[in-house]
């Protein structure tokens, strides 16, 4: 039996390589996100990973057999989490979306990357040239995974072949439908296409329709309401800048929202690595910010507290969060590691000079 899922009238935190980790996806949903998406996995790197479960914390790790996390989740956010996949493949797709299936509420298809690894690989914007396989993929999801099945796309050079793979995807049978407002050779810079959206919503009405694309404030949803009747709305870059767009009231300033960041990465021990790249990217907008400077040379979560004045909080976390404590540990041995890496090198180096 599948499992149901609401997809109308949502706002909802799109999919986002590195940035839409567990910390983020926590914090939208605090701030009032309907659902929230993993960043885009692919089907193969799930599939090799194990399940491990930390019943001290209830945190959720998928880890492969070189010791890389490449998923995260916790119970909190099941309800709201959709877990996207990136495949070319039918069978690896359901290995992969039944791999997750006790943590996740649905299960979405990448359809819309344009990264030269996608395509490499007939994944993302790829599947929108080779619409019978992507017809295959979805069909065996909907049939066999007992999840809801959605998938994100982007638009077509004209709007009747946007429709035509639009319809072909409604009959497979998904819940909803994601649709990036730009083609796969158009870039951020370039405006969206919202004039799509009402064409589409006229002409597909057996399941909602989620605009995505250059929404980056509240008004720019009732905006894009009023002109297309469009169902949800999924937020990309605003919410990377600032998660707390999803707050019904105004967006909370910057460094407050980078504040609740970093608690929430201690607070389920996060990799640094992401933890940091992903508060750099909140300041893509604000590079002239003081901190900002200070948060690129950081080298560890100690650093980023002093910037923070969040020296007290880490240090409580380090007395009695266990997971951040292995986080530590790993980070530290990883430190080591790379130490040691580069004194052999160097005695590598030093031993041909003397020979």
């Amino acid at each position: 039996m599948t499992s149901t899922i609401d997809y109308k009238n949502k706002i909802i935190l799109a999919p986002m390589v590195r940035v839409g980790t567990l910390p983020l996806r926590l914090l939208a949903l605090e701030f009032g996100a309907d659902l929230v998406y993993s960043p885009e996995i692919v089907d193969k790197r799930i599939i090799a990973s194990k399940r491990h479960f930390d019943e001290e914390t209830g945190l959720i790790a998928y880890i492969d057999d070189k010791n890389t996390i490449n998923f995260r989740s916790h119970p909190i956010e099941k309800s709201k989490l959709i877990f996207q996949v990136g495949t070319s493949d039918p069978d690896l797709a359901l290995q992969a979306a039944l791999k997750v299936k006790q943590d996740v509420s649905g299960i979405d298809v990448n359809c819309g990357c344009p990264k030269k690894f996608s395509i490499q690989g007939g994944m993302g914007a790829a599947l929108l040239s080779n619409p019978e396989k992507l017809k295959s993929i979805l069909t065996n999801l909907v049939q066999n995974s007992g999840l809801p099945v959605t998938c994100k796309i982007r638009i077509l050079q004209t709007k009747e072949q946007t429709l035509e793979l639009c319809k072909m995807i409604e009959s497979t049978g998904v819940k909803a439908m994601a649709i990036h407002c730009r083609t796969k050779d158009e870039r951020p810079r370039q405006p969206g296409h919202w004039n799509i959206f009402k064409y589409i919503v006229e002409n597909i009405t057996s399941i909602p329709i989620i605009a995505n694309g250059d929404l980056f404030q509240r008004s720019d949803i009732i905006k894009l309401k009023e002109m297309s009747n469009v169902s949800s709305f999924m937020i990309a870059r605003a919410a990377q800048y600032n998660v707390s767009i999803f707050r019904k009231e105004e967006s909370l300033p910057l460094i407050e929202v980078v504040t609740k960041y970093i608690k929430k990465a201690i607070d389920v021990g996060n990799n640094w690595p992401n933890t940091k790249y992903t508060l750099t990217q909140m300041y893509a907008e604000c590079s002239k910010e003081p901190e900002y400077k200070d948060l690129v040379k950081s080298k560890s979560y100690e650093d980023v507290c002093k910037i923070y004045d969040l020296e007290p909080y880490l240090q409580n976390a380090m007395t009695t969060n266990g997971i951040f404590k292995n986080v530590l540990l790993g980070q530290s041995k990883n430190l080591k590691r790379k130490q040691d890496e580069i004194n052999t090198v160097a005695n590598s180096e030093k031993k041909k000079r003397e020979a």
